[in-house]
């Protein structure tokens, strides 16, 4: 299913081209709504220092390239169901060990590096600055909103608390069906909970597969939020026009998205 939408109309700075025809918004929360590539950045950095100590600060860049990347796609085997969340962070941190040249970390190991990892990634989330202005316009013009994101529900509540963002409900994560995005089930599921019909639901986040084109899939509208210079793992193939012309929205803020919605 594709939900109905002008093809070309997505470009960023079409002011109104879905006026009329949402009344609900979801959001992805990791880079959409939450700075999480800024705190990943903090806490690679924490165990870098700790864990890789011959590579040098300006090296570290790589380190984190490649938590971002994932290559193996362990993290995405884990919003399938196949892996938990230990067993795939487990995994991504020894292939950081093996490619960087660090130990290899045993079960004792991987807890001391979660948290070490861990309490930097805390301190790094924060929200987004065009959040709160996007909230406070879809709430003037009656519009629901929530949240459905790849990560456990208790995780992105917290990550949602500390961004002062809890007026956006997490409605769905990997946890409430066993499995995540790009599966339309958890789409339909979030526009369940969320009231709304899926044809008339913007799901937006910052991912173009899994997220707008996962969405655009299930019959939501799908947005893709290309922020300038935050493509994730660096430069991506995905090329933005290729983007409208399957019917996805194409926004490079938060605030684009209001403008495209009319409110």
């Amino acid at each position: 299913m594709t939900a109905p939408l002008d093809p070309g109309a997505g470009a960023t700075g079409h002011r109104g081209v879905l006026a009329g025809l949402v009344d609900g918004v979801l959001f992805d929360v990791d880079d959409t709504l939450v700075t999480t590539r800024d705190a990943f950045a903090r806490a690679i950095d924490a165990v870098a220092v700790q864990y890789l100590p011959h590579v040098p600060p300006e090296a570290r860049p790589a380190v984190l390239a490649l938590w971002r990347e994932d290559p193996d796609g362990y993290y995405r085997a884990y919003t399938r169901g196949e892996l938990t969340f230990d067993e795939q962070r487990m995994r991504r941190a020894n292939q950081l060990q093996a490619r960087f040249g660090g130990d290899a970390l045993d079960e004792a190991g991987y807890r001391a590096w979660l948290s070490v990892f861990w309490s930097a990634f805390e301190e790094g989330w924060q929200g987004h600055g065009d959040a709160p202005g996007l909230l406070d316009r879809l709430e003037a013009a009656g519009i629901a909103v929530g949240a459905l994101s790849n990560a456990s529900t208790t995780l992105q509540t917290s990550k949602l608390a500390r961004a002062d963002l809890l007026r956006v409900p997490m409605l769905v994560g990997v946890d409430t069906l066993g499995f995540g995005k790009p599966d339309p089930r958890v789409f339909l599921e979030a526009c369940r909970l969320l009231g709304t019909d899926p044809a008339r639901t913007v799901y937006v986040g910052d991912e173009l597969d899994v997220d707008a084109r996962g969405a655009r899939d299930a019959g939501l509208i799908g947005a893709w939020l290309d922020r300038p210079g935050e493509r994730r793992g660096g430069a991506h193939p995905e090329d933005p026009d290729d983007a409208r012309a399957s019917g996805v929205l194409v926004v490079g803020s938060l605030t684009d998205l209001g403008d495209a919605l009319g409110v």
